[in-house]
């Protein structure tokens, strides 16, 4: 079994002037990294920063260049994921790494399956008994003792899935676990439970490595944190003694004064508008008025209809009743999706991996499918024309991929986000609707949108988008209204709200909202 104390009072783990460099890219220039038993550790920073990577370095899939590293008061150099894994340290990457054909047990016990003693010259067989027990003592650590271990993987919703996933570390009796991005798969209710259980872990004494965007989970259940930026440690400390602003100055290097555009837009006449829209199941009842020229923000709780709401205004969900209006211009229940795109409605998804883009397509191809006749020649297209036009959209949205011809997946969140919002801008859209257009990325990646978003506005496009992040609806929209249960309330100015009153409009409604704000 992993020890779970250092001899001699050292750090668990201490990675000391970590480097690594990718041909002519530096990773890491000189991370430090010490880890204590029992804690949550947040290791935060921009995409890119280079958490990964040393990530990566700890749990033996990469090496180091150069650079030191102690677990357990001893130097550490795994040969691989397997060796680290074996030797105390687990990873959890934020798409999960398990065989969804495979059992609960089988999963868990990968990689350490236990086997009895083999007949003569025979390969060890499974020992399926002490797999299945194995797993069941793990599940019921985990608060899971229900699960059977018998189910297959892939069967599972992604909140159990994750739960098999660490299930899978305590297996393997690590020390320290590291969690990257572990609830972005997950639903409010979900994530709540998985920090009740990392809050667990680290009370039994496991060391938990913890990486993710949300600094409010940060906040929630980390000791200390560690802040990377451009490959070297440049902050390290208790959560306690930081504040979320200093984190974030520290983060993108510099003021959070410059996270936010000033104000100052003035919105034009009604370009889109919305009465009584009410689809299968959600929305139930929502109205809007978008002006030029304007960023109107929807809030809400998670399954409130904000989502369908949008779904609905792009016709990608049925509508059951209400009426639509783009440019003065009625538009039927009945109308496809394309349409609405000729009409100049633009949609982006909050999915941006399922339905934002074609991941395994290049970047060109991604930005111009939806509109190619502008650049075809007499019918024809060729690759040449193809370049010049992405490449347009490329400086002009400032978007830092590797060439048109690239596989869009090979860029970063941020960069995907805007390469997708580039796309409704080459179909030429002027209201768009853009649903949780910065999850998922960065707050560098998130001040760079935030810029491009009020730079829309400002040359006369509408913009409608929700967010579950209610600092980002105060900072960047001009009026601001909230879903509660189907029903939309009426939009207000950004500056007649304070996330205090958001909250509890999304959570009570209109009018209890109101008479609170008015007491």
């Amino acid at each position: 079994m992993s020890e779970t104390t250092s001899p001699g009072g050292v750090p668990l783990l201490a990675m000391r002037e970590v480097r690594k460099r990718f041909g002519g890219v530096h990773a890491l220039r000189g991370v430090s990294l010490e880890i204590e038993r029992g804690e949550v550790h947040a290791l935060v920073g921009e995409n890119g920063a280079g958490k990964s990577t040393l990530m990566k370095i700890l749990s033996g899939i990469e090496s180091p260049d150069a650079g030191e590293m102690d677990f357990l008061g001893r130097p550490w150099r795994p040969t691989g994921p397997v060796d680290a894994r074996r030797g105390g340290i687990a990873m959890i990457h934020q798409e999960l790494a398990l065989a969804p054909h495979l059992s609960v047990a089988e999963n868990i016990a990968l990689g350490v399956e236990p086997r009895r003693v083999p007949f003569l010259g025979s390969v060890s067989p499974l020992d399926l008994r002490s797999m299945r027990k194995r797993s069941e003592d793990v599940l019921r650590r985990l608060g899971h003792g229900d699960l059977d271990p018998g189910r297959r993987t892939g069967d599972l919703p992604a909140a159990v899935r994750q739960i098999v996933e660490i299930g899978r570390a305590l297996a393997s009796e690590a020390s320290v676990v590291v969690m990257d991005e572990p609830t972005s798969s997950l639903g409010r209710r979900d994530a709540d439970r998985l920090l009740e259980l990392v809050g667990r872990l680290r009370d039994e004494g496991l060391a938990i490595v913890y990486i993710s965007h949300f600094l409010e989970e940060i906040r929630r259940v980390a000791d200390r944190y560690t802040v990377i930026r451009d490959g070297v440690t440049v902050s390290t400390g208790r959560m306690a003694d930081q504040s979320d602003e200093g984190l974030v100055e520290r983060m993108i290097g510099r003021s959070l004064d410059a996270v936010f555009p000033p104000g100052g837009r003035s919105p034009g006449e009604i370009r889109l508008r919305a009465r009584a829209i009410a689809g299968r199941s959600l929305p139930v009842d929502a109205s809007i008025e978008a002006h030029r020229g304007e960023i109107l923000g929807i809030a809400g709780l998670v399954g409130a209809g904000r989502t369908e709401f949008l779904r609905c205004l792009a016709g990608l969900d049925p509508t059951d009743r209400g009426a639509l209006e783009i440019h003065g211009r009625k538009i039927r229940h009945s109308a496809s999706v394309r349409s609405r795109m000729r009409a100049g409605l633009g949609f982006l998804s909050e999915d941006r991996k399922g339905e934002g883009l074609a991941l395994a397509m290049s970047v060109g191809e991604n930005l111009l499918l939806p509109r190619l006749r502008p650049i075809a020649r007499g019918g024809l297209l060729s690759s040449r024309r193809m370049d010049e036009a992405a490449s347009v959209w490329l400086d002009r949205l400032a978007i830092r991929t590797g060439g048109s011809t690239a596989a869009a997946g090979t860029s970063s969140g941020g960069n995907q986000q805007k390469i997708a919002i580039a796309r409704l801008l080459h179909q030429d859209a002027d209201v768009l609707l853009l649903d949780e257009p910065t999850r998922g990325i960065d707050i560098g990646s998130k001040v760079q949108v935030y810029g491009l978003l009020d730079r829309l506005a400002r040359d006369g496009r509408t913009i409608v988008m929700t967010s579950g992040h209610l600092p980002e609806l105060l900072g960047i929209c001009d009026r601001i209204a909230v879903m509660h249960r189907g029903v939309l309330g009426p939009a207000r100015p950004a500056g007649a709200w304070t996330e205090s009153s958001l909250m509890s409009e999304a959570v009570l409604g209109g009018a209890d909202a109101d008479g609170e704000e008015a007491a």
